[in-house]
């Protein structure tokens, strides 16, 4: 099996692979102040959670955009299982090509989705990928990566409300049933999702009509926060909430051992 992980800002995502079959899947909050000793032990807690014994896991595949734990990350999976890590970066030799002024600055998951689009949904596609930050990843079937958009996340926007305002409360992010609220929970609510649904609308409308051939692009979304704001978006055309995943899977194939292996602890 090959243990994936996607390091975003605010949430952690792990996957455990049993070949193209994604055999069990964990949501961490990220934090910068975990050591890798506490990671190994984090590690082994999800597998044991999952009835998996360590010794299954052969191979580790890490996407961060954080810096400061991807190396205890990677030092984490080669003392808890003892395998090869593999680190996606944009100077990984990955069957993509960066279209971009600054390739070196894509970040990892942008990468990440690229790969995992352009081989599995094999056509032009728009990745709306609703984390911390909303990033809109524009991609050919062939794999080229011709940038795209970067927006406040759903999540980010709400807080930016809460710690700007001294009467807003904090409120929990559940879909409202109608846009003209009668509290003020009810008007946030709908500010915020309903504002996100049509700001993707309107940013898929945009990147489609500068879109560089005659192809429609299909709209995927992925993220966190997918399954909760795409019904909601006319312009989402399916909902893959571990794209994410399935690309570093496909990296960790294409790349193999990686990183030497260390003896587990």
């Amino acid at each position: 099996m090959i243990l994936v992980m996607d390091v975003g800002n605010t949430e952690c995502t792990v996957g455990m692979f049993d070949g193209e079959r994604l055999a069990a899947h964990w949501r961490l909050t990220t934090d910068v102040q975990r050591t890798a000793d506490e990671l190994v032990l984090l590690l082994l807690g999800l597998v044991d959670s999952a009835k998996l014994d360590p010794g299954v896991v052969n191979g580790a595949a890490i996407g961060s955009v954080v810096p400061r734990l991807t190396e205890p990350m990677s030092e984490a999976c080669r003392r808890a299982f003892g395998v090869s890590v593999v680190v996606i970066d944009a100077r990984s030799p990955l069957p993509i090509q960066l279209a971009v002024d600054e390739p070196l600055t894509v970040g990892a998951d942008r990468l990440i989705n690229t790969l995992a689009a352009s081989r599995l949904l094999k056509r032009d596609t728009i990745v709306v990928d609703l984390g911390t930050a909303t990033t809109f990843d524009c991609i050919t079937s062939n794999g080229v990566f011709l940038g795209g958009v970067i927006a406040p996340g759903v999540r980010t926007s709400a807080e930016t409300l809460y710690r700007s305002t001294s009467k807003l409360p904090d409120t929990e992010l559940v879909m409202p049933e109608r846009v003209i609220g009668t509290r003020t929970e009810e008007c946030i609510r709908a500010g915020v999702l309903l504002g996100s649904a049509d700001a993707v609308d309107g940013l898929v409308r945009r990147i489609k009509a500068e879109w560089p051939n005659d192809t429609e692009p299909l709209v995927v979304a992925t993220g966190g926060l997918a399954e909760l704001l795409a019904p909601h978006c006319r312009s989402i055309d399916q909902v893959e909430p571990w794209l994410t995943l399935q690309g570093l899977r496909i990296a960790w194939e294409l790349l193999g051992a990686g990183e030497p292996a260390m003896t587990a602890q």
